[in-house]
Parts: structure tokens; sequence; C-alpha cells
């Protein structure tokens, strides 16, 4: 009970201006509202009583279980010192029957790596979260499906957002760990998968963990992945999400069915001398144009693939191709926002929503110009 009471307190000390400008609904099933309001009540419990006084607080009962699985979540899974939760999730204990060779290189241990827990659940909703996490960061993410999975897709799909997420965070290896044993041995190629739809995730999961630099994959009891077991179940009763902290992604469809997106234009752009000269030091054949591209290069720089261009007064611009160029040109002026601006403001405006190309000025005067 005390416990319960002092979480209450910490609660009212945090949220001050809240407690004192709304009611405030407290649903549990202790009788925290009798222990706090008895006239024999003693210590610190008289302390908090008087704190709590002051604000509006309603003790109901604490409705279904549904209701709570935030609550008992967050309880049930907040470590007391930091440490520990990152040697849970860095140094699983394995037992040398589950240990697998890397399928592709092995581990740099003196390189960052990352690690990815994976659990995939097949009920009504339909759900398969992934406990992404780095020596300095942890994530944790939920999928919920509106199609019919069963419980091996619905591990592939985890193992796949999973591979999807650290791919987007640049991690260059990374150990992944389920309690899937169908999934981890086809991935390690220990078993063929028969099933037209079991093939397809297979392709899928290889095509992923080719992108990265080193990758093994192992199995571990449902004991030791309790953590994304318990986001699994967690995305699965909730209907409304389940707090800012665990993102939950709704999949209309299998990712074996997502359609492929391929670049049909290869035509070449202003930025390829730059880009070539940033990325490997090669310069165009003559010399004054390679003495150009060395003086324009020095404005320019790469972040995660993407050219942008330095400024003295501004953030970083991402350089765009004339068509790329137009296509924003067109949503600033005649867009849900739109207001047919001049050429003058419609580049300026462009600008200011942190993008640049040579021609910029030109094009948004030629834009205006045959803007009815």
């Amino acid at each position: 009970i005390e416990k319960l009471a002092f979480a209450l307190v910490v609660s009212a000390r945090r949220l001050r201006p809240y407690f004192q400008a709304h009611t405030i609904h407290v649903l549990t099933n202790q009788p925290l509202r009798q222990v706090l309001q008895k006239p024999e009540t003693s210590g610190r419990l008289v302390k908090w009583a008087i704190e709590l006084g002051e604000f509006d607080i309603h003790y109901k009962p604490r409705p279904a279980i549904r209701g709570q699985a935030v609550a008992d979540f967050l309880s049930e899974f907040t470590e007391p010192q930091a440490s520990a939760a990152t040697q849970l999730i860095t140094e699983p204990n394995l037992s040398p029957s589950q240990d697998q060779t890397p399928s592709k290189s092995t581990l740099d241990l003196t390189q960052p790596l990352w690690t990815l827990f994976v659990d995939g659940s097949s009920n009504a909703q339909g759900c398969g979260p992934a406990s992404f996490s780095s020596p300095q960061t942890r994530f944790e993410y939920a999928l919920r499906f509106k199609f019919q999975a069963s419980n091996n897709e619905a591990e592939y799909e985890a193992l796949l957002a999973g591979l999807r997420l650290a791919k987007e965070m640049d991690a260059k290896q990374i150990q992944i760990f389920s309690d899937s044993q169908l999934v981890v041995h086809q991935v390690n190629q220990d078993f063929t998968a028969k099933d037209a739809s079991m093939t397809a995730y297979l392709q899928h999961a290889r095509h992923l963990l080719a992108t990265f630099h080193a990758h093994s994959i192992r199995q571990v009891p449902r004991s030791e992945n309790s953590h994304a077991d318990a986001l699994a179940r967690l995305a699965s009763a909730l209907e409304q999400g389940i707090g800012r902290h665990i993102h939950i992604e709704f999949l209309a469809q299998p990712s074996t069915q997502a359609p492929l997106i391929c670049t049909i234009d290869h035509s070449p752009t202003w930025m390829d001398p730059i880009l070539q000269f940033l990325q490997n030091q090669t310069l165009p054949a003559n010399s004054i144009e390679a003495r150009r591209v060395r003086h324009r290069s020095a404005r320019y720089l790469i972040i995660n693939g993407s050219l942008y261009k330095r400024g003295f007064s501004l953030p970083y611009l991402r350089c765009l191709t004339p068509e790329e160029g137009h296509y924003v040109l067109r949503e600033i002026h005649e867009g849900i926002c739109g207001n047919h601006s001049g050429a003058r403001s419609l580049a300026h405006k462009a600008i200011r929503q942190g993008y640049f190309w040579p021609s910029l000025h030109t094009d948004a005067q030629a834009f205006t110009q045959k803007c009815d």
C-alpha cells in the first residue's frame, strides 16, 4: 500500500499543474482511499495524505485487465539500474546447443553491435513486436496486422520489421534472438522452406540481412525472450496504442506482397561530379572542370547518402534534381497551403523548406510565368 501511495504522490508532484486543473480518477483495486483517510494512519502516510488533500482525487475500482495493461507492463519491466538492463539485452545466456554460427561473417566486438529481439503471435488482431537496442539506445516496436497471418508468418513479419528499423538506424552489424525454431533454422539454412509463403518471407529476410556487414541469428528460450513476448501480448490486447515510447505500425498486407519500387531514371545530374569527388575523390579529366568541381565541393557534404549544401546563415539544404525541384515548386505554389506567390517569394519558401538546386530562382521565375 505504501508503494502505491508513494507512486501517486510522485505523480502528483511531477504533474502538479494537471492535478490542480483537473479532476483525477485513480483506478485501483487496493484500499488506497481507506488507508489514506482513516484517522489512525501514522508515519509517512499522514504526510502523503495531507499533500494529496489539496487535489480533487477520486478513487475508482479497477476495470478489466486490458485497461491496466500499460501500467502492468511498465511496472513489470522497469529495471532498478540501467546497467542491468543493458547487460540483459547485450549478453543473453545461451546454452551450447543453441549457439549458431553467424551466417555472413564473424561479428566484430570492437565495433558497435546492435541487438534485436523478435517475437510474433497470431490472434484476432495479429501482432509482431521487436525490441531493438544498441549499447546507448533502446527501441520497442510493435506491429498490428490487418490480414490473417499464421504464427510463423507473424514471426517473420516481426523479423523483417526489426531489420528494416536496423537498416534505417544505419546499423552495420546485428545479432538477432528469436524463440521461433523454424525461423532461426530457415535463416541459418538448417531447414528448407517448402511452403510458398515461407519461401517468400525467407527471401526477403536474406535480402535485408545481406545489407549488413555482419549478422547472426540465434534461438533463445521463451523465458529469455520475455520482453518481446510481453510486447506481443500488449500490442494484441490494446486497441488504442500503448504509450508514446512504444510505436505500433499497422500492416495492411504481408511484406512479401509489398510493391517493389525500382529506379528507372539514371540520367546524369548536376550532383554526380560532386558526389563522385566527395565519395571517391574522382575528378573529371578536364583540368578546368576538375578545378571547378573541387572548388564547389567545399560547400557540400554527404549525410546518410544524400547531398546537402552548406550555408553561412542557413541550415543544411537538401540538394534536388531539377525534376524533383519542379515538384517542390508546384507543391509550394499551388498545393494544399499554396497561395500562388511570386517568383522571388516562391524561391525563398523552397529554401526555407530546406531544398536547393542551382537553377532554383530561374525555375521559380519560369514556373510563376506559366501559372494560370
